[in-house]
């Protein structure tokens, strides 16, 4: 009878500590006692990932929101002259909390475009169409340098640069590549002499 209730107990304990892990999706609210201007809420990213200022790109899938709190302990400590630093994560929301709309593939634009933001993916799309999503270039815009962000599986990015001129002349056909879920495309402001 014992080892059943102990057995019971551990399932019960087991279960809770998973449904406390991260997972992509999951909103977290962070905050630095001794810095406020830290204090943010973040979204841990398809790949498993958070970024946080003067921590960079940290690993949160599978962890507890207290062994996030010890990393970025570890990442912010050498920033500040308190040898104490008081971190907390807690989940805001997980992905059951979120609409189903925000749940979707997206793609992200940037920059010198007329409509900037987040677009939902239905099918495969190239990057002139989503170009065309966003209401095509800004009249500022840097037409030989736009760039198109992937993360990597691996947790590496990899950068696509376009040349939205020479597709237009019929030169650069190939630098209209098909989009993924999760890539930013950025049309930067043109400089002053270009």
């Amino acid at each position: 009878m014992r080892i059943s209730i102990v057995l019971i107990c551990l399932a019960i304990w087991a279960t809770a500590a998973d449904a406390q892990t991260l997972k992509p999706g999951d909103s977290l609210s962070i905050s630095v006692l001794q810095d406020p201007k830290l204090d943010r809420s973040v979204v841990v990213d398809p790949s498993g990932e958070i970024a946080f200022p003067l921590a960079g790109h940290i690993r949160a899938r599978g962890l507890t929101p207290e062994a996030l709190e010890k990393i970025l302990i570890a990442k912010l400590k050498d920033n500040y002259k308190d040898d104490h630093l008081d971190v907390t994560v807690a989940i805001a929301n997980s992905p059951k909390d979120i609409p189903e709309e925000d749940l979707k593939p997206k793609i992200f634009i940037t920059g010198e475009v007329l409509r900037p933001g987040p677009y939902i993916i239905r099918q495969p799309i190239t990057l002139m169409q989503a170009i065309t999503f966003a209401g095509g270039i800004g009249p500022y815009a840097a037409k030989r340098r736009i760039q198109v962000r992937r993360r990597m599986p691996g947790g590496d990015e990899t950068i696509f640069m376009f040349d939205y001129k020479a597709y237009e002349a019929g030169a650069d056909l190939e630098g209209n590549i098909s989009l993924r879920a999760g890539d930013v495309i950025m049309v930067p402001e043109r400089g002053l002499f270009e």
